[in-house]
């Protein structure tokens, strides 16, 4: 079979693609996993083009991976079996935006700036926040989190309906538009965090908030990191309306010094940013500069205008790119368990002795209020010993934090990076999932080789 010829008998010639820089672009992410080339990459408009596709390619047995923007860090969008790409981002419109509901629908393409910029005009925004400028799809499909999930919660608690091209090419809704329902599986649940394998969203219904009357960021400086996370407890038991609170260690601080010619005290840290009333704000900040004093803060910074506000968090967000930029040849492994609150002081203590002790170069920072954290390790992908140094502390981060009650992956996903510990945390549970998996796309064509090891 000629599998470009029969693709553009389903869909117009220019949305079929097999040119070598095209193939090459989707043919990873920005990940340290190994790349592998499609065969070829579609470009669907519509939920009944990507029906057509998948009918197609479910018929003859051909694995599909739905792609956004390629920003993912466990390797998901790679196509190891090779197949079909299925690019979304010719479908990019914002479908309805409904104030008095606090709703948005878009299609899988948009991204989360775009989606932001348009919400602006209704006194809206969308919060999830992963720190690159990922499509909407794609953070469905991994359950996004980021730097406000403390205060608004993950992805999978914005998305309202899906709709989903099954592997057979039926297109279902997950969900409805009231703001609760009682009736029949959570399928949105379900569906959102799939990585792709269950099924490829064309359309989302999402939760939006009003932009607060106030906001407030500001960044503490501590002698030790239980210090910073024991004054993020303090904060969050106190009640007090934090939309993030980052921790990041002293060798994140110094990197951010270099990178963007900052000086800030080189010792743990925390961002920290208040949403809120006008009135009262300045009361909480007070509150909040007090018991980051009682945990030996050092220095307490606020950045009260927008400018300050958004250098603060693009050095945070850019903080990868701060140590890659700054290290010839190397590319990032990110780590990303989550852990107990009470178990996060001695998680990043013990990731940052492994680290010393394997010889490997990197920050640590962590979503305080939600006990994910994550190890930036610097790692040359051509460099075996390296590379296998660094899977190895890799592993012993997870490993720690299982043991511990937490998870292998807290935001980023499984992909092909964490499949591995899938068994050792949800035991016997996985072969539920597998059966829905194959209940679902029962010739394996959706991203295959994700989540589950293929058999």
């Amino acid at each position: 079979m000629d599998l470009v010829n029969e693709l553009r008998r389903i869909l117009p010639a220019e949305q079929v693609s097999t040119n070598a820089t095209v193939l090459e672009q989707h043919s990873k992410d920005e990940s340290y996993h190994t790349p592998h080339l499609p065969d070829v990459v579609v470009f669907p408009k519509t939920a009944e083009e990507v029906s057509r596709v998948l009918a197609f390619a479910d018929k003859h047995s051909i694995p599909v991976v739905p792609f956004g923007v390629g920003s993912s860090l466990e390797g998901h969008v790679i196509p190891y079996e090779g197949g079909i790409s299925l690019d979304m981002q010719l479908m990019n419109r914002i479908l309805d935006i409904s104030p008095d509901d606090f709703l948005v629908t878009v299609q899988p393409g948009v991204t989360r700036l775009q989606l932001n910029k348009e919400l602006k005009r209704y006194g809206l925004f969308f919060s999830v926040d992963p720190g690159a400028d990922a499509t909407l799809g794609g953070m469905a499909a991994t359950n996004a989190s980021g730097t406000t999930a403390v205060r608004y919660g993950v992805m999978r608690d914005q998305v309202r309906d899906l709709e989903v091209v099954l592997a057979d090419g039926r297109i279902i809704h997950t969900g409805r538009r009231s703001p609760k329902s009682s009736s029949g599986y959570n399928l949105t649940g379900l569906f959102v965090g799939s990585e792709g394998t269950l099924g490829v969203f064309t359309e989302l219904t999402l939760k939006v908030y009003g932009i607060p009357e106030s906001v407030m960021a500001a960044r503490a400086s501590f002698p030790s990191v239980e210090s910073a996370v024991k004054a993020a407890a303090s904060i969050l038991s106190n009640g007090i309306p934090v939309a993030r609170i980052e921790l990041l260690d002293q060798r994140s601080i110094q990197q951010i010094n270099i990178h963007n010619h900052t000086s800030y005290p080189e010792q743990p840290a925390l961002f920290l940013e208040f949403h809120g009333s006008a009135a009262g704000m300045d009361g909480d900040m007070e509150n909040v500069k007090e018991l980051c004093a009682e945990e030996g803060s050092q220095e307490f910074v606020f950045a009260s205008d927008a400018e300050e506000r958004t250098r603060l968090w693009e050095a945070r967000h850019n903080l990868a790119y701060a140590f890659v930029h700054h290290s010839r040849g190397k590319q990032q492994m990110s780590t990303d368990v989550c852990v107990p609150l009470s178990e996060l002081p001695g998680a990043v203590l013990y990731a940052r002795k492994m680290m010393d002790e394997y010889g490997l170069d990197g920050g640590l920072l962590g979503h305080v209020g939600d006990g994910n954290y994550h190890a930036l390790i610097l790692v040359d992908p051509d460099d075996p010993d390296e590379l296998e140094r660094a899977l190895k502390v890799n592993s012993y981060l997870v490993e720690y934090a299982l043991s511990r009650g937490g998870t292998c992956t807290g935001e980023h996903g499984v992909g092909v990076g964490k499949v591995k510990y899938q068994r050792q945390e949800f035991g016997e549970a996985i072969e539920i999932m597998r059966s829905i998996k194959l209940t679902l796309d029962p010739n394996g064509i959706l991203n295959p080789g994700k989540i589950f090891p293929v058999r």
